[in-house]
């Protein structure tokens, strides 16, 4: 990665509403209350012909103790590292404050270009009031207003000017998304850590630590995906801080944005009406489905526990259960890996193309020896099957009477179809046509 942007500074200075504007999308909460934004997040831009990474980060505050504070310092500081070009944003209407300066001294050590940004210089008065920040040492000040855009433009010519080369417009184009989601505090951002080996979201005891979609780059199995770690979605009845509805709104866009959806389970808590839910939101949106069951170490197991509870849960995903199951404990680091190379071969199922003669050969026979029942003493005869083409299967079945094919019937269709040709973790369509 080379054309990278980092916009860092102490909390509440506007650097979620800058980041926004940047990649021209509401992906970063933004709130006027302080520590909003805790993990890196990151975004796509363009200016003057010039593609770059934007990076969200959590306000930086020197000396804290508090738990999530000395977390967001850690991922304020990983930033720093991976940025070719710093912000370091401050606000105008504070003016200079003990935290700038702290932290203007922590961005001294870096050998980056650092660019110093007055925000929230929204009237000509504050723009000259910036005039203050050139105590801290800095050659050039650009005051701006993130909420309006004034005074971006020139900032982003600076930009750019330090990039090498013109960058990818896109380089995440075309790869598989996978999508981590359940309810709060089930273990979403450890499993994420544990992939990847380091510290890439915030992780604690606390329910709702995570409150973006967090994506990151993954290769495994020699793929490239996306893994998005997501917010906990509860009871809409309990959402009750605009800053969580946010946080669940962005959850659900990620799993409508993603291919294959890991639907992590408490162990000790079981499948509750939430994830019913959520899986049927991914049912709707046609997306693959892995579901893991986090937790397993703190279940009193014999040798029949994972039979009656995957029992259990087959029934209370009925019809779908064609969805695999995989019992996990993050703590341990058991079956981690198992759980991501599960989500792949859905998502090769999610793209799998059968060949109609293949379809015909196999189920033709299985129709003949079972026919759908007579309507009104008039024979239904299927006589041709093909598969149509799209993001997710989708069977097209041939016949004199569609419209008194009954849903009983559609099933065994379609368990034939799961017989033969597999497609586990992923919905099918039929589509009944007259011949």
């Amino acid at each position: 990665m080379q054309n990278i942007v980092a916009i860092v500074g102490r909390p509440n200075v506007g650097k979620s509403t800058l980041f926004n504007r940047l990649i021209e999308e509401r992906k970063a909460i933004m709130d006027d209350e302080s520590g909003i934004t805790r993990d890196r997040h990151y975004g796509q831009a363009e200016w003057s012909g010039k593609f770059f990474t934007v990076i969200d980060t959590g306000g930086y505050v020197v000396g804290s103790d508090d738990v999530f504070e000395t977390a967001i310092r850690e991922q304020v500081e990983i930033a720093l590292q991976e940025a070719s070009v710093l912000i370091f944003m401050v606000d105008v209407s504070a003016g200079i404050t003990g935290l700038d300066k702290d932290f203007a001294n922590v961005l001294r050590r870096s050998k980056k270009p650092v660019l110093l940004v007055a925000n929230k210089a929204d009237s000509h008065e504050k723009a000259y009031a910036a005039a203050e920040f050139y105590a801290m040492g800095y050659d050039e000040i650009y005051p701006i207003s993130a909420a309006t855009g004034s005074g971006t433009g020139d900032l982003l010519d600076k930009v750019i000017s330090f990039f090498p080369s013109e960058g990818n417009e896109d380089p995440h184009a075309g790869l598989p998304r996978i999508a981590i989601v359940g309810r709060p505090n089930v273990g979403k951002s450890s499993f994420l850590n544990v992939l990847l080996g380091e510290s890439r979201t915030i992780v604690s005891d606390v329910a709702g630590t995570t409150r973006d979609a967090i994506d990151t780059v993954y290769k495994a199995y020699g793929k490239n995906f996306i893994l998005t770690d997501t917010a906990g979605v509860r009871r809409k009845a309990r959402v009750k801080e605009n800053i969580e509805f946010y946080s669940v709104m962005r959850s659900i866009k990620a799993l409508e944005e993603s291919d294959v959806c890991i639907l992590m389970l408490d162990a000790t808590q079981g499948l509750e009406s939430q994830d019913m839910n959520l899986i049927r939101l991914a049912q709707t949106r046609r997306k693959g489905i892995v579901l893991m069951v986090n937790k397993w170490d703190l279940l009193e197991k014999d040798s029949k526990t994972a039979a009656e509870y995957t029992k259990d849960l087959k029934e209370k995903l009925a019809p779908a259960d064609y969805i695999p199951i995989i019992y996990t404990s993050v703590s341990d680091k058991k079956r981690i890996f198992q759980t991501l190379e599960k989500a792949i071969e859905v998502y090769e199922n999610k793209y799998k193309h059968i060949p109609t003669s293949a379809l015909n050969d196999k189920l033709l026979p299985e129709i003949a020896h079972n026919p759908p029942p007579a309507h009104r003493g008039s024979f239904i005869k299927i006589k041709y099957i093909t598969q149509l083409h799209g993001k997710s299967p989708n069977f097209a079945f041939f016949c004199n009477h569609p419209k008194h094919i009954k849903e009983s019937y559609r099933r065994f269709l379609e368990n034939k179809i799961r017989l033969h040709f597999g497609f586990e973790g992923v919905p099918i369509k039929l589509v009944l046509k007259q011949k």
